[in-house]
């Protein structure tokens, strides 16, 4: 099964969707949600515009959806979820770099950004092991 890659970017007021493994796939929203429904249409905009055997490689069988957030993206969104304090706790970096993040005044080291990643991955997998 092929594995289409959709890469949410957040800009100052907006964020932006596209495909980075099939041309032709884009969309945008004031937030991720919007962004997210927004390039899916476009991918369904673009399915049913074009006969099957004219489709990219990747869509002409089954695939899944994955997404990729650049850091900014994936704070802002996440800041209105978590206080900066917790972000903090989770992540282990401070909140005012973490605020420098989420802005765009700054980009992370890739170092600062596998630690943000591997803390959302670890949090996700205990919330995952919960059972009421």
């Amino acid at each position: 099964m092929n594995t289409l890659i959709i890469h949410i970017g957040a800009s100052s007021d907006f964020f932006g969707g596209y495909a980075e493994n099939c041309s032709g796939i884009y969309g945008s929203g004031a937030t991720i949600e919007e962004c997210k429904a927004n390039t899916l249409e476009g991918l369904r905009l673009l399915v049913e515009s074009r006969k099957r055997e004219d489709l990219p490689d990747i869509l002409q069988n089954e695939y899944v959806i994955e997404y990729h957030y650049d850091v900014q993206s994936i704070l802002k969104y996440y800041s209105g979820i978590f206080s900066k304090s917790a972000l903090e706790r989770l992540t282990g970096i401070n909140q005012k770099q973490l605020h420098h993040y989420a802005s765009g005044m700054t980009k992370p080291r890739q170092a600062q950004v596998k630690k943000i990643e591997s803390a959302f991955h670890k949090l996700g997998a205990e919330l995952c092991a919960i059972h009421l």
